[in-house]
Order: structure tokens, then C-alpha cells, then sequence
């Protein structure tokens, strides 16, 4: 049987950087248990109010547990990542933060959404928007998964690297494996952000964000020199709790690819407002849990057309 390690909430970072100490060194092989908190750093609870956002300290968000030291990793290896297990708190949070998301421009106001996360009778895990009406299925997985850069320095655990870092991706799940390139001697792993649900693009720049127990089993590789850049093998067909039946679809068009997401979320916003009875904070702040972005045609120039897909399985 493998070793495990158990990681602890306050056992965590802020920043990338290759000169933070270890908090375990661990076989090839190895089992890591981590206990973490929410991306707010715990500035935000389950009885939080929309002041909690007003006075968040930023410079204290988007923690990762670790470092984690791995045995025999070398620059030019790679870090095996498989999620063994997910298991969020009983609540969660999204938010709209001013001067953050893909409508910061447009929402400048601060919105707070508290999630009571609860279990059905089937055994699975759902949270309501509205009571009644608007019932999101959860899909948890860590939107900070990353190993440490090989330049000196801090940098920000908010944008993605090469190496990992907040790539909020919501197909990372349970079975999954995802592959970083190392960069520096023993890898470095760290692991955070904790999401009950997302959609693909997270357009209002939080998702359904929550404390969570994860365990990973981290694995050396010598000879997998084509991953240049994170890869990940999912477990079956991408993360489809939202996908078991009809969605709308809104369409921007532009030859710019961020002003075209902006027209698509903002069209569905509208679609949310004139036709399900939302504000459009709450439309807004919907989409970011339960929307897919695609990228629906990038060739015929000059114009790029970005889909924004709701699932109107959602509606009960």
C-alpha cells in the first residue's frame, strides 16, 4: 500500500515560488491527503454577506497547500496528478468581485450567491440558485493544480502557468490524471481552490467556490518529453453533470476572441433576464457555474464566433 501524507488548511501559499520550504517530502507513488480552504483564504463563510466581499483582502486569495516535495523529480520529468477523491464542504459561495470577470466592465457592483449544498435521494450532491426553480448538480474539482516554475521569484497564484496554477479547469476531476511538466528538483506540488461546480470559462470569475478534501496519488515519470505544457487524462466522457438534455446557445461574433466571449455572455445574459425572470447580476453570476464557452470557429477570418451553452436542464 502506498504511503499517505495528510496536508493541513493553514500548511498553504500564496505565491509560486521554488524557494518556499517543503511541508512533506513524498515517494514517487505516494498518497497526499489536503484539507483546504476556500480561494477567499476563509474570508468568506457560510453566513457571510455581500460586505464580506466589499471588505476582502486580496492580497490573501487563492491560497495552494503545499509544497510538496517529490522523490527523485528532475527538471525534464513529469508529475502524474490523479484525483482519488473530492470531497467538498457542505456549503459554497460565487461571487461578482468589481474589476474582475469577463463583464467587469459591465458588472461593477459587488454580488454575493451562499450555496447550501445538500444530497438527494439518489446519493448525489445539488445545490439550489432558487429554492425550487433552479437546481445546479455539483462536479467538484481544484482550480489551482500546479507545480513550482523553475525561475527565482514569487509569482501570482491568480493567472495559469506552464507549469499549472489556476487553470480552472472543470474536467480535472475525480479519475482524472493530469500531467505538469517539472521545472525544478522535486517538483514542488501544490494543490487549491476548491469548486463544487463551474462552467467551462468561469465568465464572472468565481464558481461555486468551496473548502475542500482532496487526496491525490503524485507519480513520477523519466519519458513523457511531449508534455510541454499541462495535459490530462479524464477517467470517461468529459464532466457532463449539466449535460442530460436541451441548451441554449448565444453566439458572438468578432474578430477580437475576448470582445466575442463578452458578446456571447452578455447575450445570454439577456436571454436569462427577459426569459427566466433573473436580475442580471444573478443571470450573470449563473452563467459562471453552469455555462460552457467554446470556441465554435477560429479559421475563417477575420471573425471568431464564442458560444456560451446553458444547460436548461437546470430549470425544475
Amino acid at each position: 500500500m502506498a504511503p499517505q501524507y495528510t496536508i493541513h488548511q493553514r500548511q498553504c501559499h500564496l505565491k509560486w515560488d521554488n524557494s518556499i520550504p517543503p511541508v512533506a517530502t513524498v515517494a514517487s507513488g505516494s498518497v497526499v491527503n489536503f484539507d483546504c480552504l476556500d480561494a477567499s483564504n476563509g474570508q468568506i463563510n457560510a453566513s457571510s454577506t455581500i460586505e464580506s466581499v466589499a471588505r476582502m483582502d486580496f492580497s490573501q486569495v487563492d491560497q495552494v497547500n503545499g509544497p510538496i516535495f517529490v522523490e527523485d523529480a528532475e527538471p525534464g520529468d513529469v508529475l502524474e496528478v490523479e484525483f482519488l477523491e473530492l470531497e467538498t464542504a457542505d456549503w459554497g459561495w460565487t461571487a461578482n468581485i468589481p474589476g474582475f470577470g469577463a463583464l467587469a466592465d459591465v458588472f461593477e457592483a459587488p454580488a454575493l450567491k451562499i450555496w447550501k449544498i445538500e444530497k438527494d435521494e439518489n446519493g448525489q450532491h445539488f445545490t439550489w440558485f432558487k429554492e425550487g426553480k433552479i437546481r445546479i448538480l455539483t462536479a467538484p474539482f481544484c482550480g489551482e493544480i500546479g507545480v513550482a516554475r523553475g525561475e527565482k521569484g514569487a509569482f501570482s497564484t491568480i493567472p495559469p502557468y506552464r507549469t499549472g496554477g489556476n487553470i480552472d479547469t472543470k474536467h480535472i476531476t475525480l479519475g482524472t490524471k493530469i500531467y505538469l511538466p517539472i521545472e525544478v528538483k522535486g517538483a514542488l506540488f501544490s494543490v487549491g481552490d476548491g469548486h463544487a461546480a463551474q462552467g467551462d470559462g468561469e465568465c464572472c470569475g468565481t464558481a461555486i467556490e468551496t473548502p475542500m478534501k482532496v487526496s491525490v496519488r503524485l507519480t513520477i515519470h523519466k519519458n513523457m518529453p511531449y508534455v510541454k505544457e499541462p495535459s490530462f487524462l479524464t477517467p470517461g466522457p468529459l464532466a457532463s453533470n449539466f449535460n442530460t438534455g436541451k441548451h441554449y446557445s448565444t453566439l458572438g461574433i468578432d474578430p477580437n476572441l475576448r470582445e466575442a466571449t463578452k458578446k456571447a455572455v452578455t447575450f445570454m445574459v439577456d436571454y436569462l433576464e427577459s426569459v427566466h425572470d433573473l436580475t442580471r447580476v444573478e443571470a450573470y453570476m449563473l452563467c459562471s457555474v453552469c455555462v460552457d464557452l467554446k470556441m465554435c470557429e477560429v479559421v475563417d477570418m477575420p471573425n471568431y464566433a464564442i458560444g456560451a451553452f446553458f444547460p436548461l436542464s437546470v430549470f425544475v
